[in-house]
């Protein structure tokens, strides 16, 4: 058998798009009591700041909830501006990294054109590609012993075959769902040869849109590179080392003249007044996002480890999740339904995924965490599901 999807699709829904599945539906599918339910799949902290819930109860918001909030975002810009190190101009912000990444898809990807992607990667480029609609074309990362990374001659040939097509090139950096991070210098070096490659062929280089979501677990950001190509796209979001993912609130930063073809495309009141003004308090005073920085960074290898322990094999990470190698699709899934009927929901990975062997858990409490390691070791000594959810 191969790894059945945690997810929930609507009838209408094409069959390649499914989000994940909810807590309610996860308890009715496997038997456990909701309030056992955790969430290993979503990325997600396990708690928001403190902060956020100051801003809520004091109920004072950029703008009155029975209006509209303000189609510039301004305090909410200003503030991304300053934290990234960019001017206004060169920043646009959107309902979270997703509603970033749609706005690439129109603002540069045309109807029947074409986008490549370097895979295992984020399964949100092909959905907002496909909904253009326009071609996917997926080269092979290189493999788990060489970490993953971007195989730079496959993604040059791969943009020159369908150079006539002016392809879109989705790139994701550190690259979830495998945890990995480009050596220094890689991504430069890339751009660089993708304008080499341009320049020899009398044409423009392709439009690349770097997501740079998981920047403050890793380091460096990448938005700087911004200064040496017009065609780069670097994507921020709230979402994870900031814990405000229920906040929906990301940004796209490049040059002026790209974030101008961005904006054509933004809705004008995406992000609520409430989110705007929880994100800029957050962005103005960092101290929270540090410590859950700190906070992940150090359980990461904790977990890791206990989780090898176990006998399961952890890959290396310099994100907020890790990825679990099970050699075949079959005992992964295994896993996967021992952990679900304990109501641990890890990330799983359909049949023919490059990662159907596999599973990803995000890192979340030190408590949630012994869950899932004392989880680990009752499937691997042969302890009845039914004992351990008794």
């Amino acid at each position: 058998m191969s790894p059945t999807p945690v997810t929930y699709t609507l009838p209408t829904m094409p069959a390649s798009y499914a989000w994940e599945a909810t807590d309610e539906e996860v308890a009715a599918r496997y038997g456990a009591p909701i309030d056992r339910i955790v969430r290993f799949d979503l990325n997600s902290s396990p708690t928001p700041p403190a902060l956020a819930q100051r801003v809520l109860s004091a109920g004072r918001f950029q703008t009155n909830l029975s209006d509209y909030p303000p189609g510039d975002y301004g305090r909410l810009t200003r503030a991304a501006a300053d934290t990234y190190g960019v001017s206004i101009d060169e920043l646009v912000v959107g309902a979270g990294a997703d509603e970033i990444l749609e706005l690439c898809a129109k603002a540069f990807l045309p109807p029947n054109g074409v986008a490549i992607v370097p895979t295992p990667t984020y399964a949100m480029y092909r959905v907002v590609t496909e909904q253009r609609p326009a071609r996917l074309i997926a080269v092979d990362r290189r493999p788990a012993a060489e970490g993953w990374g971007f195989d730079t001659r496959a993604i040059r040939d791969a943009v020159r075959a369908h150079a006539a097509a002016n392809p879109l090139l989705w790139l994701c950096d550190p690259n979830n769902p495998t945890g990995t991070q480009e050596p220094a210098g890689a991504i430069a070096s890339l751009l660089d040869d993708l304008a080499a490659d341009a320049d020899a062929d009398d044409r423009q280089p392709p439009m690349v849109v770097l997501d740079n979501a998981y920047a403050e677990f890793a380091g460096p950001p990448l938005q700087d590179l911004r200064h040496g190509y017009s065609n780069l796209v670097v994507v921020r979001t709230a979402s994870k080392a900031y814990a405000l993912a229920g906040m929906r609130v990301g940004f796209a930063i490049a040059t002026p003249g790209t974030t101008r073809r961005l904006a054509r495309y933004r809705p004008p009141g995406s992000i609520s007044t409430v989110s705007a003004t929880v994100v800029t308090e957050a962005i103005l005073d960092p101290t929270e996002m540090r410590a859950n920085v700190a906070r992940l960074t150090a359980e990461r290898p904790r977990l890791a480890a206990a989780l090898a322990d176990a006998g399961w094999r952890p890959g290396p990470s310099v994100t907020n999740f890790v990825l679990l190698d099970f050699g075949s699709a079959d005992r992964a899934a295994a896993v996967a339904e021992a952990l679900l009927r304990r109501g641990l929901v890890p990330r799983t990975f359909g049949a023919g995924h490059p990662l159907a062997g596999h599973l990803r858990v995000t890192v979340r409490s030190a408590e949630e965490d012994d869950r899932l390691i004392e989880a680990a070791r009752e499937i691997e000594h042969g302890r009845p599901i039914e004992e351990a959810t008794a």
